[in-house]
């Protein structure tokens, strides 16, 4: 079983979106996959429009590991299922406090799932937290969605170094341009400049309406097979992750 976390410590920069694609070209691969929404606002869940069940909350989710495959739903699609998000996943940080081994639950959880799972993929919320801290030793690859401006810029290079002092044992971290705009001048300098090189991918994701639409349809964009949807990148940012690991 392999994990893959989309994180980045900024919002709003495609990790939903490319979670969602990624786990649906696994499964359409023949890999049994599943999705776990770690994110409150539930954007996975609801895109495969699913709900967590009215016992389901974050408590029952770190504490009752052997309990959590009870919670599992089953999506339109063959091959994956989803662990859905709950609102109460915003007190997360809180309530992992009070375990002794407070940054390897998530790990721990996830390890339960077994054999019945090739791919598990983790849509997670913003911002360096103990749940990051989670996130990162539960996972073999982190992969960070970054918009090609500055700011991301910036805060992927945050996010770098604090992975360098961690030092996590078997965490391999990558990031592709995402939301990229032609119309953009700064945009391509900085493709241009990094694309393919150092911790970045030789994928990247155009912005696109498509993607934009997925809210509006409830599934996920690669379900349809026409170029234009190609042409968004995400087939190939599959297969680049499948080398990985």
């Amino acid at each position: 079983m392999k994990v893959v976390a989309l994180y980045s410590i900024k919002g709003g920069v495609g990790k939903t979106a490319t979670c969602v694609n990624l786990a649906y070209l696994a499964a359409k691969n023949g890999y049994k996959t599943l999705i776990c929404d770690l994110d409150p606002q539930g954007s996975s869940t609801y895109y495969f429009k699913v709900k967590p069940a009215k016992k389901f909350d974050s408590k029952r989710f770190l504490s009752t590991p052997k309990k959590i495959k009870d919670f599992i739903k089953e999506t339109d699609y063959e091959n994956l299922d989803i662990l859905p998000s709950d609102f109460s996943y915003r007190k997360m940080e809180v309530l992992l406090n009070e375990f002794n081994r407070s940054k390897k639950v998530l790990r721990d959880n996830i390890s339960t799932f077994g054999k019945k799972y090739d791919y598990v993929f983790l849509d997670c919320p913003p911002n360096i937290t103990l749940v990051s801290d989670n996130i990162f030793l539960a996972s073999d690859l982190l992969l960070e969605p970054c918009i090609p401006t500055t700011l991301s810029m910036l805060t992927h290079k945050k996010l770098n170094d604090y992975l360098k002092k961690k030092a996590i044992k078997g965490l391999k971290f990558r990031s592709f341009f995402s939301m990229t705009e032609k119309i953009k001048k700064l945009h391509q300098e900085i493709v241009k400049r990094l694309l393919g090189k150092g911790r970045f991918l030789n994928s990247q994701i155009p912005y696109s309406s498509l993607v934009e639409k997925m809210g509006i349809y409830r599934e996920p964009v690669c379900v349809n097979q026409s170029i234009k949807v190609k042409q968004i990148g995400y087939d190939s940012l599959w297969e680049e992750v499948k080398r990985i690991i």
